[in-house]
C-alpha cells in the first residue's frame, strides 16, 4: 500500500517539475510551451485528486487506520 502512495507522490512531483521546466524554457513557439505546461499541471491536479480519493476509499474500506500523533 505504501508503494502506491509513494508512486503517486513522485508522479505529482514529476508533473510539477515538468511544468516548471516548460515554464522556464523559452522556445520559439511560446504557444507550444504553454500547451505543454498546462497539460503537465492538469496531470498534477488529476493525480492529486486521484490520490486524495484513494486515501478516502482506503480509510472507508478499513485498509488504513488513523492513529494518534507521537506514536
Amino acid at each position: 500500500m505504501n508503494w502506491l502512495f509513494l508512486t503517486a507522490f513522485i508522479g505529482i512531483l514529476g508533473a510539477l517539475a515538468a511544468a516548471g521546466i516548460f515554464m522556464l524554457k523559452r522556445p520559439q513557439a511560446k504557444h507550444d510551451a504553454s500547451k505543454h505546461m498546462a497539460r503537465a499541471l492538469a496531470v498534477r491536479v488529476g493525480l492529486s485528486i486521484a490520490l486524495f480519493l484513494f486515501i478516502l476509499l482506503a480509510w472507508k474500506m478499513g485498509w488504513i487506520q488513523p492513529r494518534p500523533l507521537g506514536r
